[in-house]
């Protein structure tokens, strides 16, 4: 099973779209494994966003994720970052097809409510930055075999 990480930025918390958007990554048939409501530090958002570094925007992007709490999720299924990404759209919403979360939901690029992971290694960086393992559960759900061909 592959695992990504989500994050719901401070315009979706602020918005109160929470719900929404897990009940859109639940209904896809993912598997919730850890989730925590948090203010994240700038030394975290620095390490988060730590790849931009250089870029003109990086300011912003630390203190706007800084700005107001985030919810922080893992997601686990088969293909769980392709699928995530699939189902958030594209960073910018004005080009994100209608029915993906930031296609339906947000206007502008620097409030598009929603991290996802862009691929299976920074996922696993981005959980070890927000998550400790303890923290990530292991469980199987009763409706699993109506999801997934076991």
């Amino acid at each position: 099973m592959e695992r990504t990480l989500v994050l719901v930025k401070p315009d979706g918390v602020q918005r109160s779209l929470i719900g929404e958007i897990i009940s859109r990554l639940e209904r896809r048939g993912l598997k919730l494994v850890a989730m925590k409501l948090m203010q994240v530090t700038e030394d975290l958002a620095k390490r988060h966003y730590g790849e931009h570094a250089e870029r003109p925007f990086f300011p912003s992007l630390v203190g706007f994720i800084t700005s107001a709490p985030i919810v922080a999720m893992v997601w686990e299924a088969e293909n769980a970052v392709e699928v995530v990404r699939n189902t958030i759209g594209g960073t910018n919403p004005a080009d994100s097809p209608m029915g993906t979360i930031r296609g339906d939901l947000a206007l502008d690029i620097g409030r598009n409510l929603v991290h996802g992971s862009d691929g299976p290694e920074s996922a696993q960086r981005e959980i070890e930055l927000f998550f400790k393992t303890e923290e990530i559960l292991e469980y199987g759900r009763s409706n699993d075999s109506w999801i997934k061909e076991l």
